[in-house]
């Protein structure tokens, strides 16, 4: 069987990163066809628009889709439905990737990269599940106006409009949960119920999806305790699952525990598990081109493409185990270095990950 994987490097640092991951993936004796296109900033000088329908085409025809990272400081000026940002939420919506994976895992060998203490954050390993394409990111009515009332009536103001339909809530619960069961069995719901009528209604159906899931212990907080909490005692939390704003602030706060956002995977998945696969971080403009990029990230996220959409359990935790070996033969690179290991660059990283799959 034949593979379809669509390859959009991006901006920044995309292509260097892509590059070391669709050589990871070439390497495992799969049958698999990469083609690749352009996406943000670099779709939009080539064709006026940061998602081309070719581009899209090409995703919506793969069985997944490895992307890099898009924007660049130099496209802040354009209108916002041409930068760079907008291609990754036109492949969500387009696809329907509604459940974002984000999974921080501290790796035994970078403890002392964490910002916390070792005895905090030693062993963690926790999965935060967004919703990914409601909430107020996607929310209509939304822009400016001049205000009809209120205290500030006559001045100009901003709006936008969060909301969730029961069938959202439901079906990203049901991931959660499923994905619960698969873990420790624990799932936290994170809301804001104590204030906002959407996060009372999300919190009343997550309730009700738990009856279907008796094995799994449901617990509920609000978004500023979780914040708090995470830093705190983030070995607390098993599984996580949020809307989408909560879960953009939150899964960058749990990636920053592990020491690196350089090091954290993720996937977006839709209801058939044709996903979206890119590493956490940005497309960090400033070091674009210097070969210092860390790779891993992306090499992690090519293992859950593995994984959730090519059903190769195998193959991802062969990616995964190389990954590991190559951390503690002492590599690393410039954000997770520290002094007595080895540093390298974007491509010896990506040499060392294919002599550890041999």
């Amino acid at each position: 069987m034949t593979y379809k994987i669509a390859v959009l490097p991006g901006d920044g640092i995309g292509s260097e990163i892509t590059d070391q991951a669709q050589r990871v993936l070439s390497a495992l004796g799969l049958d698999l066809k990469l083609s690749s296109a352009p996406v943000g900033g670099a779709a939009y000088d080539a064709h006026g628009h940061p998602l081309p329908p070719s581009t899209l085409e090409l995703a919506q025809a793969s069985d997944a889709i490895l992307f890099g990272a898009v924007g660049d400081w130099k496209y802040d000026n354009l209108a916002r439905e041409l930068r760079p940002e907008q291609a990754i939420l036109g492949l969500r919506k387009a696809l329907g990737l509604f459940a974002n994976f984000r999974p921080a895992i501290l790796y035994p060998q970078l403890a002392n990269a964490s910002s916390l203490k070792p005895e905090i954050v030693a062993g963690l390993d926790i999965l935060i599940v967004r919703e990914l394409t409601g909430d107020i990111y996607f929310g209509q009515p939304r822009g400016t106006r001049v205000a009809q009332d209120g205290p500030f009536k006559g001045e100009r103001q901003g709006f936008d409009t969060m909301h969730y339909a029961e069938s959202e809530v439901r079906r990203i619960a049901h991931v959660a949960f499923q994905a619960a069961q698969k873990r420790q069995k624990r799932l936290c719901s994170v809301d804001k119920a104590n204030v906002l009528e959407t996060s009372q209604f999300w919190r009343d159906i997550v309730i009700s999806v738990a009856a279907e899931y008796p094995d799994v212990e449901l617990s509920h907080m609000y978004v500023d305790n979780a914040a708090m909490q995470l830093v705190r005692a983030p070995k607390e939390f098993d599984v996580i699952v949020t809307g989408n704003l909560f879960g953009d602030i939150l899964s960058d706060e749990a990636a920053m525990l592990t020491g690196s956002i350089g090091m954290l995977p993720s996937a977006s998945l839709n209801a058939s598990n044709q996903g979206l696969y890119e590493p956490s971080h940005g497309s960090a403009p400033d070091i674009a081109g210097k070969n210092i990029a860390n790779p891993l990230a992306t090499i992690l996220s090519a293992a859950m493409l593995l994984r959730y959409s090519l059903n190769e359990e195998a193959q991802a935790a062969r990616v995964e185990a190389a990954v590991q070996a190559v951390l503690e033969q002492g590599l690393r690179t410039a954000d997770i270095f520290e002094e007595g290991s080895t540093k390298v660059s974007t491509s010896e990283m990506g040499d060392a990950v294919l002599k550890a799959l041999e």
